[in-house]
């Protein structure tokens, strides 16, 4: 990824003229960044540090290091293109050698943690193989204002958060409002009453709160309302709502729309979901938190999806699909058990784990119907835990009814735990 170092620098707070990165030789965005700064005796600080016997300061070898780790956190992946870095603190410095007019200074900067407002670098200073300085630099991130392609249409009544970037050709509609640090890309089409939270991406192509496909609409105002650092790939089609399903189609924090995904009018997705390339929601489906659908797989209209459940690829799902389980198939879909990895993965307790089993060997390995499998774990004192709990309550408000389908043994062997 090629680093426009100029740009770069003019967004890191310094004072003039202290431009102390002269090139960049090494840029791996996001890890880690070597600079270059030739230290010569016409440098202005020099005047007065000291006269006869010029040193490099030791604020000003900070001031080097700093630049260089703003420009490695400026042009990370994903970063605003109008966001500025500035210092916010010093941690554990060392000053080893002195610095004098002739010697060539590198600066090598690694990336540690980064949050949306606040980063931390680990940074040294080398002439030859000396390290002459070194320290960890704390760098606060501001958002600058929205950057927006000059071949971009964006209405002006459209409400547009600060470091948010639009790409080129993108259009976006007169109701709609963004908010910060989004990155909208190219040829992406946003319009209706529609809202998009902080940090949000959306890549090239995506169709966000345009008319729901129902043949009842009739151009009522209805919203879609999208939450904080989603992302939504290539091509993806979310609808908004309709006046007969409630107004409003919403989606959650953390999600991730891979591409070709569809979610129709009226449908509730949560938070930390994962959606395969091609995966659709009909209308009115719900699908709760950290559930994956796979690529490939439908959901029905009125559906639910339960929390941490699993849809299998090229699924079709037309009841509620169980929360903590795997479900795959389409001639129809079957259970397929407790995901266990999956849970183990999400920090499930192994007793927790072994609870929902229980219940789940109750729901389709008894012969019980599904009545009295319920009643069987609700007078089973060992199966207290709130995730058993809330399974019974899912499958008791369910008005589809839920999958509990069994797989032929031959189709449980085939499948993979996942």
């Amino acid at each position: 990824m090629s680093l426009h170092l100029p740009s770069v620098l003019s967004r890191v707070v310094y004072r003039y003229p202290f431009i102390l990165v002269d090139t960049v030789t090494e840029h791996e965005p996001g890890n880690r960044l070597v600079a270059y700064k030739n230290i010569t005796v016409s440098e202005e600080f020099f005047q007065g540090h000291f006269p006869g016997t010029p040193i490099l300061p030791a604020v000003l070898m900070i001031e080097a290091l700093t630049q260089a780790a703003g420009a490695l956190v400026l042009g990370r992946e994903g970063a605003s293109p109008t966001a500025r870095a500035a210092l916010r603190g010093v941690n554990n410095a060392k000053f080893r050698r002195q610095v004098v007019p002739g010697d060539r200074l590198r600066l090598e900067v690694t990336l540690g943690r980064v949050r949306s407002r606040l980063a931390k670098a680990q940074a040294a200073a080398y002439v030859d193989d000396q390290v002459v300085a070194e320290a960890e630099l704390l760098l606060g991130i501001e958002p600058g204002p929205a950057f927006i392609d000059p071949t971009a249409q964006v209405d002006a009544a459209a409400q547009i958060g600060a470091g948010t970037s639009i790409g080129p050709h993108a259009v976006i509609g007169p109701d709609v409002r963004i908010g910060r640090n989004c990155r909208i890309g190219a040829s992406v089409v946003i319009d209706g009453w529609t809202e998009i939270g902080d940090g949000t991406q959306i890549f090239p192509m995506a169709s966000i709160g345009l008319a729901p496909q129902d043949l009842k609409y009739r151009g009522e105002r209805t919203r879609l309302v999208i939450g904080k650092e989603n992302v939504f790939r290539e091509f993806v089609t979310i609808n908004r709502g309709t006046m007969g399903g409630g107004g409003e189609t919403t989606i959650g924090d953390h999600n991730l729309f891979m591409a070709y995904v569809h979610v129709a009018h009226d449908c509730h997705v949560g938070n930390d979901t994962i959606f395969g390339p091609h995966a659709t929601l009909g209308g009115h489906v719900d699908v709760e938190d950290y559930a994956n659908i796979s690529a490939g797989s439908a959901v029905h209209q009125f559906c639910r999806v339960g929390r941490y459940g699993f849809i299998g690829g090229y699924s079709v799902v037309t009841k509620d699909a169980l929360p903590f389980a795997r479900t795959i198939g389409s001639r129809p879909a079957r259970i397929f058990g407790v995901n266990t990895i999956g849970l183990s993965r999400r920090g499930f307790t192994p007793d927790t784990i072994s609870q929902l089993k229980q219940a789940y060997r109750y729901l389709i390995q008894s012969k019980l119907n599904t009545t009295r499998a319920l009643a069987r774990i609700e007078q089973d004192p060992s199966l207290s835990s709130p995730d058993v709990r809330y399974l019974v309550d899912f499958i008791r408000s369910s008005r589809r009814g839920v999958i509990l389908r069994r797989p032929a043994r031959r189709t449980e062997e085939l499948v993979a735990d996942e």
